[in-house]
């Protein structure tokens, strides 16, 4: 057996550098969780943020639909971000985004400008959410994600509520801002950026974002928001054929697993937040309770069904997928026929828990599910349009509940 030569030992003996772990999951929840609580803080406290405009409370409602606008719309573009420029580039995009819309928030005397502030605060945290879901890696670690997604928008009306009597409604439109204390430790684990693949398909992210605004806008006008979304959706469609490769691949929309669980979070989703936005007045109507013990009780159900959803994407990957779909479905389809029907208090907050368990299990599981068919560095692609299809649920569920639950 021949000795090694003095080079090979060197070589041996010369310190190789590690390679960085996963993420902790703390700090992905810390970067991706503020965003819940920024969306959910003005629910409690519209009526302040309309006086200080000398506007109605439907115009400042325009606040909450834009940044849910600018969620849905955001998330793809900043994935798409994240897969040709790499975390870093990423991160730092999102948080000038944050900082910007913050400080304008915070200042403005004008709604509209106010509005674009609350545009930049969400497509910063959408960004910031996509970089944390892209590199969660398992469905146990991305339900600890949305485990906190349902647990701080629990809690962020009554934050808002606090921090408004406290000091000022626009404190409670800067909590989101609390997702950069995560940013120094994720960029740590930053790598090079990926190859670009071509040029940036501008043409497929504009119709893109086209389709999504109408149907974000389909609550509020109906007709028009449909029109466009049937005109936008056929040029999209077109464009996709031309261009396989794109910003919206055409790979992707040929996998069954990625189309069924990208349409079974959507109906879950919006299952979710049309009994989030009835209960309040199903539990007046139907079981006679005061405000306060509503409020009260639809926080415990939705920290409960928040909690709950971990042990469900924990769970997963023993249980089968088959298993959990079935899960998914039959707990949801209690929630809704528990909403639409009961009149007990309790059974209505149990719809509630329901509800939430569903959509955040259903966001962490099938995520995951909706990731594994993406190519190489595929993968921020796939979880971004699954998460626009997920968040577009947040724009079906208020308008069903007042079509169809609330005058019930």
């Amino acid at each position: 057996m021949p000795l090694p030569t003095i080079s090979a030992v060197r070589a041996s003996t010369r310190p190789v550098a590690a390679r960085p772990g996963p993420v902790p999951v703390h700090w992905l929840a810390l970067l991706a969780t503020p965003l819940a609580a920024g969306a959910n803080a003005p629910v409690l406290i519209l009526p302040d943020m309309a006086r200080s405009f000398g506007a109605g409370a439907a115009a400042a409602g325009w606040l909450v639909t834009a940044f849910g606008w600018a969620v849905a719309v955001s998330t793809p573009l900043l994935a798409g971000l994240l897969r040709r420029r790499g975390l870093r580039t990423t991160l730092r995009l999102c948080t000038a985004l944050v900082l910007a819309g913050t400080a304008l928030v915070a200042v403005s005397p004008w709604l509209p400008l106010t509005l674009a502030g609350r545009a930049g605060q969400a497509a910063g945290g959408a960004g910031l959410a996509a970089c944390a879901m892209s590199l969660a890696g398992t469905a146990r670690r991305m339900g600890v994600i949305t485990a906190g997604f349902g647990m701080v928008g629990a809690v962020g009306p009554l934050l808002g509520a606090r921090l408004s009597q406290a000091a000022s409604w626009r404190l409670a439109l800067a909590v989101s801002v609390l997702a950069l204390l995560a940013v120094p430790a994720v960029s740590r684990y930053a790598k090079a950026p990926l190859p670009a693949e071509g040029r940036f398909d501008v043409r497929g992210a504009g119709l893109l974002t086209a389709l999504a605004t109408a149907l974000v806008l389909l609550p509020a006008a109906p007709l028009p928001a449909l029109g466009g979304a049937a005109v936008t959706a056929t040029a999209l469609a077109l464009h996709v054929r031309r261009r396989p490769e794109g910003f919206v691949p055409a790979g992707l929309l040929r996998t069954p697993l990625f189309v069924g669980s990208a349409l079974l979070a959507l109906t879950l989703s919006t299952s979710y937040f049309t009994v989030l936005f009835s209960v309040s007045r199903l539990l007046a109507d139907r079981a006679g309770w005061e405000r306060g013990a509503a409020g009260a009780g639809q926080l415990l159900a939705l920290l409960a069904g928040s909690a709950l959803s971990w042990l469900l994407a924990a769970a997963s990957a023993r249980i089968g997928r088959v298993a959990v779909r079935t899960v998914l479905v039959g707990a949801g389809t209690l929630a809704a026929l528990l909403a639409a029907f009961v009149s007990s208090g309790p059974l209505l907050l149990a719809a509630l828990a329901t509800g939430v368990f569903t959509a955040a299990a259903a966001n962490a599981v099938l995520s995951t599910h909706a990731a594994s068919t993406a190519p190489e560095g595929g993968r921020p692609t796939a979880i971004g349009l699954f998460t626009l299809c997920y968040q577009l649920g947040g724009a079906f569920g208020p308008a069903l509940a007042a079509a169809w639950v609330l005058p019930a």
